[in-house]
């Protein structure tokens, strides 16, 4: 046993609690082997951002055809379209984050 190492293991290259690459460090109470849901979250942007795109368009061109009187009236159709349209944005912008960072683990990164 050295003075540094008082319990006399040194982490090794298999040891779970020693960070590889440019993982950081374990912080909390999660498991040693927890994983991200990469994968499930580029599943649900790409197939949800189309989705919301769509939904914006047909709620926009619904508002633009929308005459006084009528139900819904235009200014709800505006606000699905706004909420449409944010919602599309939120997934767009999260799957460039996954793609970035898969990117980034798979060591092709910048």
């Amino acid at each position: 046993m050295s003075a540094g190492d008082p319990g006399g293991r040194r982490p090794g290259p298999q040891d779970p609690r020693r960070p590889a690459g440019r993982r950081r460090r374990r912080s909390g109470t999660e498991p040693v082997t927890a994983r991200s849901a990469l994968g499930l979250r580029l599943l649900l942007s790409a197939v949800f951002l189309p989705v919301f795109v769509a939904l914006t368009v047909f709620f926009a061109l619904w508002a633009a055809d929308a005459g006084p009187g009528e139900n819904p009236d235009r200014g709800t159709l505006v606000a699905f379209t706004a909420v449409c349209a944010l919602v599309a944005l939120l997934a767009a912008a999260d799957l460039l984050v996954v793609l970035r960072r898969r990117r980034g683990a798979r060591g092709g990164g910048s």
